[in-house]
């Protein structure tokens, strides 16, 4: 897949999860990583997708793929209701930048990158000097698709494709990536038991789906496969250099920065009215070949810068709509949780479990469940 972004069927992860496509650490057997997922993300019998399953294999032939690797690929697979729900279900919103950066650069994210980039240098480094590539650039990537490898996704592979080619939504697309995951099998990669991945079939430390994965991915460590899957990440950090000089990526030249602290001359980029104005080269779109989101590129960037030692942005971001701050939106959090009321943490993202802290306060007090933060309720919190 060389004409468009990587992750251009989904909104990328922040890793993060943010993104989130990944369901939980990758560890233990097979077997072991899919009793610890949802009952939705499990088999389940469905006549249709067997009647599908049976018609695609004279197709998956005559595209090269073998009879032995359709019965190993197949053989302990089946229909995920969970994958054609999450597909139908994703929620079109856009997170302002300043939510973005808040996790996607958090305090914990930063310190994590630090030590992962400590542990990993010497293979940083060497990547960086093959393919040209900052290495923080390849860890902060690292960070944002998989936390640091601690969020690789334990959903097989074979099973989200072909559900999802049987869905048929996205159909002709799934099928394609089902051909690719199949090849990749075929080629002694992976066995088709360990090939696990997000439940749209992005796997690895560096979330690749499976046709990106036969055009960019390498053999770095000369063990004669492309293994983005072991608890080694080298091929996988190896792979996303390779993807990113391929596209274009500009040795020495840094991806941008906020104008007027450090940033090189670029093109002047305001993402969010009122917050930081930021300076972008020609690195900045290679980055987004990787996920074509501004805020995706941004979040890459600057991980990457504090990895590598800068502090955090010198701009301001506005008030939000309900006139808070970051700071009050902490604050927010901080209170309630203190009163009993558990947001999951005060980085200043009001998600849903902010909201519903929020709505529990607001029953606790008589007041109407909104959810809707205000420096009224924030004030009331004491």
């Amino acid at each position: 897949m060389t004409s468009v972004s990587r992750r251009n069927f989904t909104l990328g992860a922040i890793g993060f999860g943010l993104v989130g496509c990944s369901t939980g650490v990758t560890s233990g057997t097979p077997v072991a990583r899919a009793s610890g997922l949802p009952a939705d993300l499990r088999p389940q019998a469905n006549a249709g997708y067997a009647a599908w399953v049976d018609g695609f294999r004279a197709r998956a032939v005559r595209q090269g793929i073998t009879e032995s690797t359709l019965r190993e690929a197949f053989r302990a697979t089946g229909y995920l209701p969970g994958v054609v729900k999450r597909d139908r279900n994703q929620v079109e919103f856009k997170r302002t930048l300043e939510d973005y950066l808040s996790i996607a650069a958090s305090d914990e994210r930063i310190s994590k990158g630090r030590a992962a980039f400590a542990r990993h240098r010497t293979t940083l480094n060497t990547l960086e000097g093959r393919y040209g590539v900052d290495a923080e650039i390849i860890a902060a990537i690292w960070g944002l698709e998989s936390y640091f490898g601690e969020r690789r996704g334990d959903v097989p592979v074979i099973s989200a494709t072909s559900t999802l080619a049987y869905d048929g939504r996205r159909g002709v697309f799934f099928e394609k990536q089902l051909i690719a995951a199949l090849k990749i099998i075929q080629n002694g990669d992976i066995p088709a038991s360990r090939m696990t991945g997000s439940w749209a079939g992005a796997m690895g430390h560096t979330q690749f789906i499976p046709r990106s994965y036969q055009a960019f991915a390498v053999d770095f460590t000369g063990d004669g496969r492309r293994d983005i899957w072991s608890e080694d990440p080298t091929d996988a950090l190896a792979s996303t250099a390779a993807y990113l000089q391929r596209n274009g990526w500009t040795r020495g030249v840094k991806w941008g920065g906020e104008r007027g602290n450090g940033a090189p001359s670029g093109r002047s980029l305001q993402p969010q009215s009122g917050g930081p104005v930021f300076s972008v080269t020609s690195n900045f779109n290679v980055i987004k070949r990787y996920n074509n989101s501004d805020s995706y590129a941004i979040g890459v960037g600057h991980l990457a810068d504090r990895i590598g030692g800068a502090g955090p942005l010198r701009g301001k971001f506005p008030p939000d709509a309900n006139g808070l701050t970051k700071d009050d939106r902490v604050a927010l959090q901080r209170k309630l949780t203190a009163k009993g009321f558990d947001t999951g943490g005060a980085d200043g993202v009001l998600g849903p479990k902010s909201e519903a802290a929020l709505k529990a306060y607001q029953k606790s007090r008589g007041l109407p469940e909104t959810g809707v933060p205000s420096k009224a309720l924030l004030n009331s919190l004491g």
